[in-house]
């Protein structure tokens, strides 16, 4: 049952899961849901540091801050291998991106229904989903802040003559040949946060979409048989691809720091 109505069919059933709760109409309106459960998990991931960063200990180590220098260490062995220039900004940039889109990846193991039920019983809404990455909005915006780190090192190592030289210069370094380097240039540019974006939205997605298929077109007592598998398998892809948006934004900036 929905707020909006019952659900009878598989096919309701998957199109109210697909639904996001909006605030507006059109191109202005805001996914609400999405906002909140990024929001909320982003502030979790600063308190937990926070409370490991002040209650650190130099003797042997609880579980949770063993947990966390596990993590910062991995990180920091990851940004040294990649990122070849001098920044205080990308190890803490890396850090925040790979815990944050690992938070927002790990919704999906949630059971499908438990957060959309409580939302629609408790408070009346009409629609919830709870994956962030799963919305296209999200990833993309990630993707977004990253493109304009990407800008911002590029001028500011390479100056806004040696950015434009790089973009209208190679790879054929004639003049002759500037504007088809600045098309071959400016689509390289453009394709790294959207395939950024789009990458990390899609995986999510897709797993989203069998764990929603899976209980909409089964019956609820043989679910189990596909969701554990592939909740255990869903495991490594998350990871996985909180992994690959943090590996490929050191790269990116790494590549955007390089003085040619």
């Amino acid at each position: 049952m929905s707020a909006s109505g019952e659900i009878s069919t598989p096919q309701e059933y998957i199109g109210h899961h697909l639904t996001q709760l909006q605030l507006g109409t059109g191109f202005w309106s805001i996914n609400i849901d999405s906002m909140f459960f990024s929001v909320v998990l982003g502030v979790l991931f600063l308190a937990v540091f926070r409370h490991v960063a002040k209650n650190a200990t130099s003797g042997v180590p609880g579980k949770l801050q063993t947990a966390v220098e596990l993590i910062v260490g991995f990180v920091d062995n990851s940004v040294r291998d990649m990122y070849r220039g001098k920044s205080k900004v990308i190890a803490p940039l890396a850090l925040t991106v790979f815990v944050w889109v690992f938070l927002m990846n790990l919704m999906d193991l949630l059971p499908i229904d438990l957060l959309p039920f409580i939302g629609e019983h408790v408070f009346g809404l009409p629609a919830l989903r709870v994956v962030p990455t799963a919305d296209v909005n999200i990833t993309l915006s990630m993707a977004l802040g990253v493109f304009i780190l990407i800008l911002f090192y590029s001028i500011k190592m390479k100056g806004i003559g040696g950015f434009v030289k790089e973009l209208t210069m190679q790879p054929f370094n004639h003049p002759v040949f500037i504007p088809i380097n600045l098309i071959l240039e400016g689509v390289s540019l453009l394709s790294k946060p959207v395939s950024l974006g789009l990458r990390l939205f899609g995986n999510m997605y897709a797993g989203e979409l069998i764990f929603i298929l899976i209980a909409g077109l089964l019956p609820w007592w043989s679910q189990w048989i596909l969701n554990v598998p592939w909740a255990i398998f869903h495991i490594l892809i998350i990871t996985l691809q909180a992994f690959i948006f943090m590996v490929l934004t050191i790269v990116y900036l790494s590549m955007a720091s390089e003085e040619h």
